[in-house]
């Protein structure tokens, strides 16, 4: 895991704008062609993830497909499986289930669902999803969030097997997870990590988070086999300062706009990191709608933690810290045009 191996690539389409993201699946395409082993689509509170991974992922032919990630609290967890053996069938167990539980500003905001016990309800949420894909036996679950069939409805309910038989068994779980426990779960139940800010001097935090969950699987081999793709912004151009002036807006919206003061798991990301100053002062200016003045405030030091700026040679000198950590796919943006160049750097 992580260092043993060189790490291998994929391509994230990242959430949309107002519409469609343009050249996406011009993109994937090119990522495919290059050698990328995984393209992934997102969701929050506007396009969803699944239509367009099936959509794009219809002209790919042996790319995965995953989602980075599908909302839980969308989708009732029998739902999730639904779709996850539905996408399976028709890339041909190409799928990857990439899950996350969000925060409470859109759980509760946006989808209308409780967000209390986050953790507890995602253990629940991905043994219904298992327990459906592997079709074993009508499902008979009694949790403290999920209960099927229902005992307090109409008495008709009754336990269902899903009618369609799986591809795979067993299709690969990822989970979004950012805070030490919810890492540690992901080792745990799950078959991959979905950092979103990771830097690479936080890696022996994150590794004994991992570690914790390895232990609690009781599974020896899972270490192996678990994958963590992370994503790895890159801009390059002769002056860092000015390639950092393209990721500081996306720090600032994550660290002071995502959340609310004093529930915001991003901002608790880069307080770990040794920024708590900045992201306080990030978080102040952000929510008063001072959102270039939060961007501006953030140091290059902070941007060169979680994204790789400046001239290509300062770039691949930096690589070498990242390869040195427990990623083992770097999830890459940006046109067509460029993926080229990205790969180019990454491999030498």
């Amino acid at each position: 895991m992580g260092a043993l191996t060189a790490p291998k690539l994929g391509y994230n389409t990242g959430y949309w704008g107002s519409g469609p993201p343009v050249g996406a699946l011009e993109a994937i395409k090119e990522a495919e062609r290059l050698g990328f082993t995984s393209v992934w689509t997102a969701e929050a509170y506007g396009s969803d993830a699944l239509s367009p991974l099936a959509w794009w992922g219809a002209h790919t032919k042996t790319i995965r497909l995953g989602t980075a990630i599908m909302q839980m609290a969308a989708r009732t967890p029998a739902t999730t499986a639904m779709a996850a053996m539905t996408m399976d069938h028709l890339c041909d167990g190409r799928f990857i289930l990439g899950l996350g539980a969000s925060g409470p500003q859109v759980v509760e905001g946006w989808y209308g669902q409780p967000y209390s016990k986050p953790l507890a309800r995602t253990r629940e949420y991905i043994q219904i999803v298992r327990d459906v894909v592997r079709r074993d036996a009508p499902i008979d679950f009694h949790g403290e969030f999920y209960e099927m069939p229902r005992s307090n409805g109409t008495g008709l309910g009754k336990p269902l097997k899903s009618t369609i038989h799986p591809l795979r068994k067993e299709i690969p779980i990822f989970l979004g997870a950012e805070g030490p426990k919810n890492v540690a779960l992901a080792a745990e139940i799950c078959d991959g990590w979905l950092p979103l800010f990771f830097s690479p001097k936080e890696n022996a935090f994150y590794q004994n988070c991992l570690d914790e969950g390895f232990a609690k699987s009781g599974d020896a081999t899972k270490r192996d086999r678990f994958e963590v793709a992370c994503n790895l912004m890159i801009i390059p151009g002769d002056d860092a300062e000015k390639c950092a002036d393209f990721v500081r807006p996306f720090l600032a919206l994550y660290a002071g706009g995502m959340g609310a003061r004093g529930v915001n798991f991003h901002f608790e990301v880069f307080a770990r990191m040794g920024y708590e100053d900045v992201a306080l002062r990030v978080q102040e200016l952000y929510l008063a709608g001072k959102k270039q003045e939060a961007a501006a405030c953030i140091p290059l030091a902070m941007v060169e933690d979680v994204a790789l700026v400046g001239p290509p040679a300062k770039i691949r000198d930096e690589l070498a810290r990242w390869r040195e950590t427990c990623l083992t796919t770097f999830l890459l943006g940006g046109p067509a045009s460029l993926l080229g160049t990205y790969a180019e750097m990454l491999a030498s």
